[in-house]
């Protein structure tokens, strides 16, 4: 009998300790993410026109052209230099897919969103989400810490840079999750 019970705790030490390395591993892939995104913070365009070198590769990692709005480039540059499986493209709207969304906005999330985890920002005008960022800390209180590209001062989608901004969780449409998922 007391072989059974030291054989199941070993058991569910083992089980527990590779729960803990996986988790840690994730944790370590967000660390790295978060130095690879934040690294980029005061970029700038050359012109104003969705060009410079250092935006150029960013849509070149994203297989765009040269002056197309790259925030969702910027994305995928830096999931790539991670490792991190995701849609290599420059279209904000397909950083979301179902399988890896955890939070849209006025549903229970299914997850709590981390550092380097996605933001999508929804514009009526466009009738889909038109923006997409790294979430840098999401906090306990109303505002979100974010890493994004193509943004600037004033927070707008067609900006001049990559900028940490502050922006309030009530803008934030959708959440997605390409790391634990």
């Amino acid at each position: 009998m007391s072989i059974y019970r030291y054989f199941n705790g070993f058991l569910l030490l083992f089980a527990l300790s590779i729960g803990v390395a996986y988790g840690t591993d994730n944790q370590l892939k967000r660390k790295e993410l978060a130095q690879i995104y934040s690294s980029q913070v005061g970029v700038r365009e050359a012109t104003g026109n969705n060009d410079g070198l250092q935006v150029e590769t960013f849509l070149h990692a994203a297989n765009a052209k040269r002056g197309q709005s790259w925030c969702a480039a910027f994305v995928s540059w830096c999931l790539q230099l991670a490792g991190i499986k995701h849609p290599i493209t420059a279209w904000a709207a397909a950083m979301f897919p179902a399988r890896n969304t955890i939070y849209t906005r006025g549903r229970p999330p299914t997850a709590t969103p981390q550092q380097g985890d996605l933001f999508g920002l929804y514009y009526n005008n466009l009738g889909r989400i038109g923006h997409v960022g790294f979430i840098h800390d999401w906090g306990n209180g109303n505002i979100v810490v974010t890493v994004e590209g193509n943004t600037n001062e004033a927070a707008s989608r067609e900006g001049d840079g990559v900028y940490k901004k502050k922006r309030l969780k009530r803008q934030i449409y959708k959440v997605a999750n390409f790391i634990d998922l």
